[in-house]
């Protein structure tokens, strides 16, 4: 799957606090685009969806100029209890890895 993001928020945005949740951001996708706060959460939660039911298809998602999301599997392996020093078996796994593109990269620098 492809999608393109053509720019960053651009609105001056006054975050607050040093964590921004998932209504923060659909407070600023309503304010830039000028939309209802209703209409931005059913587009950041149709976003989000898309991203999800792609990685779940082992699709990478690629935003061009913000990153790219994609799956990585994870081996079985050893570990052991910090507390007891047993040892425990980790299953494998599938995990979601995010590289930042040059333009998220360049915005935060």
């Amino acid at each position: 799957m492809f999608l393109a993001a053509t720019h960053l928020l651009s609105v001056d945005i006054n975050w607050g606090e040093a964590l921004v949740n998932k209504m923060d951001l659909i407070a600023a996708v309503a304010e830039e685009t000028d939309i209802s706060k209703a209409k931005a959460a059913e587009v950041v939660d149709a976003v989000f969806g898309a991203i999800e039911k792609s990685l779940k298809q082992k699709l990478e998602v690629r935003l061009v100029g913000f990153g790219t999301f994609a799956t990585a599997e994870r081996e079985a392996s050893k570990g052991r209890n910090p507390r007891t020093g047993e040892e425990i078996s980790i299953p494998a796994s599938t995990s979601v890895r995010f590289k930042a593109g040059k333009t998220l990269k360049d915005a935060v620098n």
